[in-house]
């Protein structure tokens, strides 16, 4: 294991709780090692290369944007070598990422949870049945499945070439979600709601259900409704709180008006009279 934050020192303690030998691990920040000492307890903590050398399979989590970096150096200090296996968790990347370690005779592999962690042992569980996006060459998929399934997850195919859409559609549900239930709470408590999670949770998972179960036939509220003063009158409303957060509706409702109309749920009239409130500024202008 190189790297010990939330990710991947949870992935080192699920791949030895299926009976894999965890030799190593670096861990880098004073949290990174406790979280180490934590869940991979009696492993030893070395640095980067000295884990590599001794591993069969050589797991790489850490962020993006240092993961091509570290491939290299480790390559260039002779701790990749030939038939061992590099894998990395992360959501954005595929194998390609890992071309420097493949060119010395490594085998490549991605294996992406699809899960939020917080880096204790709860996220154990969480991995039960958790999607995982698999990236490899064909040689090497039934490895990476295997990994997956032996860490209590549900191996999911992603070629190459749709990594970063793959990752921009999980992005844009999972991480805008929580943005803009945020939000939303905001506006609550803006508007002398003193429990908002309260006033929020069945309606969300209601909405949640509903949008996996049904698709756009589940669009619901003003916009897919076509109340065009309605819609006003929250924008209205909003700009005196936050003109951040208009802005923010004033995008998601385009979008939603565009889904409700595809869906035909509005009529062409409707989501005209939409577009211009939306267009329209605080001050009457264009936005």
């Amino acid at each position: 294991m190189i790297g010990a934050g939330r990710v991947g020192a949870v992935l080192g303690a699920a791949l030895r709780r299926a009976g894999h030998d965890v030799v190593a691990v670096a861990a880098v920040s004073d949290l990174s090692r406790l979280r180490a000492e934590a869940l991979l307890p009696g492993v030893p903590i070395l640095p980067a290369p000295d884990v590599a050398a001794h591993a069969d399979l050589v797991l790489l989590a850490v962020p993006d944007d240092v993961l091509a970096g570290l491939v290299t150096g480790l390559v260039e200090a002779g701790a990749i070598h030939a038939g061992q296996f590099v894998a990395h968790p992360s959501g954005r990347y595929g194998i390609d990422i890992l071309d420097a370690a493949r060119r010395v005779g490594a085998l490549t592999l991605a294996v992406h949870p699809v899960m939020t962690f917080t880096g204790t042992s709860v996220d154990l569980a969480r991995l039960e049945d958790c999607p995982f996006g698999v990236t490899s060459t064909d040689a090497v998929r039934p490895v990476a499945e295997a990994l997956v399934v032996e860490m209590g997850g549900d191996p999911v195919w992603v070629p190459e070439e749709a990594r970063v859409l793959y990752h921009a559609g999980i992005a844009f549900g999972a991480n805008f979600l929580m943005t803009v239930v945020l939000q939303s709470l905001d506006l609550l408590r803006e508007a002398g709601m003193a429990e908002p999670q309260r006033l929020m949770a069945p309606l969300l998972s209601a909405s949640l259900d509903n949008a996996l179960r049904h698709g756009d036939a589940a669009l619901t509220g003003p916009v897919a409704r076509g109340d065009d003063r309605t819609v006003a009158d929250h924008l209205a409303r909003i700009e005196d709180v936050s003109p951040a957060a208009a802005a923010g509706y004033r995008a998601l409702a385009r979008l939603t008006a565009d889904r409700a109309l595809a869906a035909g749920l509005i009529d062409m009239t409707s989501a005209a009279r939409l577009l211009e409130v939306l267009a329209s500024s605080p001050d009457g202008g264009r936005a």
